[in-house]
């Protein structure tokens, strides 16, 4: 049995009843939990003697609301976090999609792995993901004044909101945008008009 395989029997054994799904793709593991279990997953992730998974090395927010080359069926925004463990050598991909489309909630991992701390922040500055229980859930990349959330599909390319330095006040000041939304797919070049010989 090689290592893929034998960390594919032992989460679906230490998972079992909480294990939505279970894939490998190039000798990766990705597993998918419901919401509501997210907290014991983690903690069985971390504590189980044949997991070890000590370590959060990424989190970050997915928008399904288009994906792939047909309608995305399902719940809109996931959160993916990616896990070592350092003692086994061994990773593992755990994904799990908030309940509501509308206010997305997942419970937050920080007392699990503290490095989930910005992580969590930024999949909420951008993607508005919220993390129940979070110690300080706030932006963390754009500015204090910034409407929306960047990451999300349905997040106009121009923005909402544009700072300047007004003179006449004296200080920055937000408005609307000023500038026209444009057509950023590139230009196809055809061979019309040439001819081959």
């Amino acid at each position: 049995m090689s290592r893929l395989e034998n960390l594919c029997e032992i989460l679906q054994t230490a998972l079992a009843g909480r294990l939505v799904k279970l894939t490998t793709h190039v000798g990766e593991v990705t597993i998918e939990a419901r919401a509501v279990d997210l907290p014991g997953v983690c903690h069985l992730l971390r504590d189980h003697r044949d997991l070890k998974f000590e370590q959060l090395i990424d989190l970050c927010g997915v928008d399904y609301s288009t994906y792939g080359t047909s309608p995305w069926e399902g719940r809109r925004f996931a959160v993916v976090y990616h896990l070592l463990s350092v003692s086994l050598n061994q990773r593992v991909r755990l994904k799990v999609f908030a309940e509501d489309d509308e206010f997305p909630v997942l419970a937050t991992v920080v007392e699990i792995w503290s490095a989930a701390n910005w992580f969590e922040r930024e999949a909420f500055d951008l993607f508005g993901l919220m993390f129940d229980g979070h110690p300080d859930l706030r932006r963390i990349l754009t500015d204090y004044g910034f409407i929306g959330h960047a990451f999300r599909k349905d997040f106009p390319m121009i923005g909402n909101v544009e700072m300047r330095y007004d003179a006449s006040q004296g200080r920055v000041v937000y408005q609307p945008v000023s500038i026209e939304e444009r057509n950023n797919v590139p230009r196809i070049i055809r061979d019309e008009g040439f001819h081959h010989g």
